[in-house]
């Protein structure tokens, strides 16, 4: 044996055994995917499993065979995220309102076995949309939403969409089991459109001589209001193949009337209106050389009004809560102010902060009077509430209009700074964590102080029978005080063996719950949590505390 050949042989008997012992720490997952009632298997399912530390593991795929079987090999141990899709068909998990998939916790070697999907076929809604004379309205937009609480408040989310054909028909598929509302927006009124433009938007009229109300299609809820109150849910089962039409008739069209003041000169503004029931962007005006503006076309609810200065340095904008009724609302004045700027600097107590790398992490600026929405679109044209906290600890926004902001610490769930929470915030060296930072024109300097020691809290979610319940939505709902702050609240969902963690808690007190299933985020509304008083596990914990507790999770029946 040569040289080359022995230094070959020898390198792998060397590697041989660590292949060997890398492959037996993997774990290795099967199982059976059925369609419900008859249980018969579904084959070429996309099965995914998505690994929660992303930095620690990765994601893997199966096609199930003829069967419904599959399986996957090699998986670094972990905790998972497991999918099932296939068209037509929605798993049973995610007809009870769950979005994040089985919860699966791997062991080095382990071979988990008979995992059984369950998948349910989709629900349809479908319709035609026709005009007051029966002819098909072509180009109408038709939306299925299911009302639900995201971070604090009540809101219509969009369960699927579709613009109806050149026959009026439409058709909304892959939407599964409960209660929706659906609406149907008009396509444009271009005679409406060329109508309003020819009068100008803010023709001048006599006192004695109102206005004219123009006539068009308004938004349209089912069962056939413009009132969204009115608005009546359709109850889908799975596999229902539900019919909703339309009939829409033209009716007045409300407006939003007012006027731009104390602009610099030779400046203009851009007006945009905002839906706080849909937290959607809808129509806009623009303003004339008096500063005066008209929307037209507006339906019935509540808006956000947004005027934007253009061009102005530093921006300049002013911003309505607008709600709107049965009349046209009149007599608004927006003044354009320069937004404030909130600088600042993160660091982190513990014993892992000399390795902190911040450029993992994002903080984000929550209004504490409810006016920006749940999910950081902006409230203004110029401000967006998420900061990259950059490699120094430093963090910055800019533009952001006037009010009470409270900051939230936004980590990688999974990953090295999943035990972190917000210990300090001060504003001018006052703490500013709990009463909310102050925001009015100018410069603001923050010091921010994040601590690795966040609480913990662990268990197993049970049944009154004591068995082990996977997937139960398990939340460490905060005190009274503070159930309007989200970043307060902590959620989890239990894995295959009914285990659960919350982790990153701030010290304090707070009552967890789990739920066998619950509607999106409900368990945000107080009103919700009124119907389980007595139900949850009363705690407190200090800073860097772990408690383990055995909760009873309550039924879909209760």
């Amino acid at each position: 044996m040569n040289l080359a050949s022995a230094l070959l042989l020898s390198l792998w008997l060397s590697i041989t055994p660590l292949a060997q012992e890398g492959s037996k720490s993997r774990a290795a997952i099967e199982g059976l995917v059925t369609k419900d009632p008859d249980s018969q298997p579904v084959k070429k399912v996309l099965i995914e499993l998505i690994a929660e530390n992303q930095s620690e593991a990765g994601d893997y795929t199966a096609i199930t065979s003829p069967d419904g079987t599959f399986r996957i090999e090699s998986v670094v141990p972990g905790r998972y995220h497991l999918f099932a899709e296939r068209t037509g068909f929605l798993d049973s998990e995610k007809q009870h309102g769950r979005t994040d998939g089985r919860i699966l916790t791997l062991t080095p070697g382990q071979e988990l076995k008979d995992v059984h999907i369950r998948l349910q076929a989709a629900a349809v809604v479908r319709g035609r949309i026709t005009d007051e004379d029966g002819e098909p309205m072509a180009n109408a937009e038709v939306t299925v939403l299911r009302s639900t609480f995201v971070a604090g408040r009540n809101r219509w989310e969009a369960a699927g969409a579709d613009l109806s054909n050149d026959l009026g028909e439409y058709r909304i598929a892959n939407l599964p089991a409960g209660n929706f509302y659906v609406s149907v927006n008009p396509p444009p009124d271009f005679k409406s459109l060329i109508d309003n433009s020819s009068r100008g938007p803010a023709e001048p009229r006599s006192p004695n001589a109102p206005e004219k109300p123009a006539s068009t299609y308004q938004t349209s809820f089912y069962p056939g209001t413009s009132d969204r109150s009115q608005a009546t849910p359709i109850q889908l089962h799975a596999g229902d193949d539900f019919p909703v039409n339309f009939s829409l008739m033209p009716g007045p069209s409300l407006s939003i009337r007012g006027k731009v003041i104390n602009l610099p000169p030779r400046m203009s503004a851009n007006i945009m209106l905002q839906s706080r029931d849909f937290n959607v962007a809808l129509n806009g005006s623009e303003m004339q050389k008096d500063g005066s503006f008209v929307i037209r076309d507006v339906s019935p609810g509540n808006y956000t009004i947004v005027a934007s200065v253009d061009g102005s340095q530093p921006p300049l904008t002013a911003r309505q809560v607008v709600q709107v009724g049965s009349t046209n609302v009149d007599g608004l004045r927006l003044a354009p102010q320069p937004g404030a700027g909130i600088r600042g600097h993160l660091r982190v107590e513990g014993k892992s902060s000399g390795r902190f790398d911040p450029e993992q992490v994002f903080l984000s600026l929550h209004s504490l009077d409810g006016a920006d929405d749940e999910r950081g679109i902006a409230v203004g044209e110029n401000f967006t509430n998420l900061a990259h906290v950059k490699g120094d600890g430093s963090f910055e926004w800019n533009d952001i209009p006037a009010g009470n902001y409270y900051v939230e610490l936004i980590g990688d769930r999974g990953g090295a700074n999943e035990d972190w929470f917000l210990k300090s915030v001060l504003q001018s060296g006052r703490e500013a964590n709990d009463s909310g930072i102050s925001v009015s024109g100018g410069m603001v300097t923050l010091d921010v102080v994040a601590s690795e020691s966040g609480g913990v809290v662990d268990g197993v979610a049970a049944n009154r029978k004591g068995e082990t319940v996977a997937n139960a939505v398990v939340v460490a709902v905060p005190e009274t005080r503070l159930r309007g702050r989200v970043d307060r609240y902590a959620q989890t969902v239990s894995d295959q063996t009914g285990h659960f963690t919350l982790r990153g808690l701030a010290p304090g007190g707070y009552t967890v719950y789990a739920w066998e299933s619950v509607d999106g985020e409900a368990y945000y509304s107080p009103e919700f949590l009124k119907g389980f008083d007595g139900r949850g596990i009363s705690l407190h914990l200090s800073e860097g505390e772990r408690k383990s507790v055995q909760i009873a999770a309550i039924s879909e029946e209760e």
